[in-house]
């Protein structure tokens, strides 16, 4: 496979901590990346580890059941990772917006102002003194008072819980999620100002994934592009500025991971950052332009090599230990098979269980 490096994809690479990372902890890189997309639980736990070649799945699951990273709704509708010290100003800041995308859905669902404050309340009673339930034994409850919703309108219903800043992940049960009161999981935090908040955004965003533009900024974070703007403004003493295809790409002086090892491959989890922490893939893509952010796209595991996308995975579901099956673009040399296979052990250290190697 003759694949040339992309300057900005490598740059991003080392921002986002997958070469040369300098973080110890789950926690830690959470923080530096402001939050992480969560949907896919087994999944967002992989894209820390990937970042952090010393941990392990139980390392990250502990922080998680610690209550030192929480999962919930903001930025944009859906799950993200957060540390317990930004969920607050996080929320404060993207909330609002989200409620606006939600309001069609509300309406859709016949869900108003009423149905969420008694909701609210009745949630509040339930999980008060540290207790923690699953949705279903939520909606069980909601039932026993006259109140019965469909699948879609409790996913709703929590979710405001969680906009609101009245809930946010509890202890895994198993396999499923829990909810607990946010004030109980974390305790009081300072409060911040809005534009504290969006200072403090603009910061890790440019930090942890520029060069970026503006565009790239309001896609991730669900922030209007004029708030982004501003955001950004708020550090143009600092931020540097190149211009790429008529677009303004921001980040902050440092090294651009140009001088680390960057020829290794990286199983890529869905939703990953380097995909999904920007409105324009293009760049990281253009090895193969049949890549676009199609709904087919955003369930696909890349591979990634010297900051571009090569390749895809999947691990077969109904398998034991861990069946891998990869898709590359064009046929790997015998030396990047042998660097492909140290990017499947290290899969495996993380997961604890031996990979079988499938290539199409």
């Amino acid at each position: 496979m003759e694949l040339s490096a992309s300057p900005l994809g490598i740059h991003r690479q080392y921002n986002q901590q997958l070469l040369g990372s300098t973080r110890q902890t789950a926690t830690e890189m959470v923080h530096w990346l402001g939050a992480i997309q969560g949907q896919e639980y087994a999944q967002t736990k992989w894209g820390i580890g990937l970042r952090l070649p010393h941990l392990l799945d139980k390392d990250v699951e502990q922080e998680l059941t610690e209550g030192k990273l929480l999962r919930t709704h903001l930025l944009r509708p859906t799950w993200h990772l957060v540390t317990a010290d930004d969920i607050r100003w996080l929320l404060e800041l993207t909330a609002p917006r989200v409620h606006q995308v939600n309001a069609t859905m509300h309406r859709k669902l016949g869900l108003d102002n009423d149905i969420f404050t008694t909701t609210l309340k009745l949630i509040v009673k339930q999980l008060e003194g540290g207790r923690q339930l699953t949705r279903n034994e939520l909606g069980e409850v909601f039932a026993q008072h006259g109140l019965e919703f469909s699948g879609m309108q409790l996913s709703y219903i929590m979710m405001y819980a969680e906009l609101e800043g009245i809930v946010c992940s509890g202890v895994r049960r198993g396999r499923q999620n829990t909810y607990a009161l946010l004030e109980e999981r974390i305790g009081p935090v300072p409060a911040t100002s809005r534009e504290e908040a969006l200072s403090e955004l603009s910061r890790r965003y440019f930090c942890s994934r520029g060069p970026a533009t503006a565009k790239d900024f309001s896609t991730w974070s669900g922030l209007t592009l004029s708030d982004c703007r501003n955001g950004i403004g708020m550090w143009s003493g600092e931020l540097h500025k190149i211009e790429l295809s008529g677009e303004d790409y921001y980040f902050f002086p440092g090294n651009d991971g140009r001088d680390t090892d960057f020829r290794q491959f990286q199983l890529l989890p869905l939703y990953d950052e380097f995909i999904f922490g920007y409105k324009d893939r293009s760049e990281v893509l253009s090895y193969h332009s049949g890549l676009t952010p199609t709904p087919a796209f955003k369930h696909m595991n890349l591979i990634l090599f010297a900051g571009q996308i090569c390749g895809t995975w999947r691990r077969d579901p109904g398998s034991k230990d861990i069946a891998l099956e990869t898709d590359f673009f064009e046929p790997l040399s015998r030396e990047q098979t042998v660097l492909f296979e140290k990017a499947i052990q290290r899969y495996s250290e993380f997961k604890g269980l031996p990979v079988d190697w499938n290539s199409r």
